[in-house]
């Protein structure tokens, strides 16, 4: 069973950063990426970025030139640092694991909040 574990959300104000963290534990088969998705009240959640298991970045428009995906192998941590963030970044920050023979794997959330 693999369980993901986030941390580092919080309250920013306008331009500021914050880092998010997610620790994977378990045994993991045939990974296919680690990444975040995110929801805003009212809206379903998105995809912010993922990380492949070769290394391969992908960012929704919105976030490129702001927020940076990072992952340590050895660690099996995936990072996401965000920058110059703004209020439509508000939302809750979920975590995501994909294997090919198992699916999606999901943290529990953490709460990202940007005032004006």
């Amino acid at each position: 069973q693999v369980q993901l574990v986030e941390s580092g959300g919080g309250l920013v104000q306008t331009g500021g950063s914050l880092r998010l963290s997610c620790a994977a534990s378990g045994t993991i088969f045939r990974l296919l990426f680690m990444g975040w998705y995110r929801q805003a009240p009212g809206k379903e959640r998105e995809l912010v970025a993922h990380i492949s298991s070769a290394g391969t970045t992908n960012y929704a428009d919105s976030v490129k030139g702001r927020f940076t995906i990072s992952r340590d192998n050895a660690k099996n941590t995936v990072y996401l640092q965000m920058n110059s963030l703004k209020p439509e970044d508000t939302g809750v920050y979920y975590c995501n694991l994909r294997t090919i023979e198992r699916g999606d794997y999901w943290g529990q959330g953490t709460q990202v909040t940007v005032s004006s």
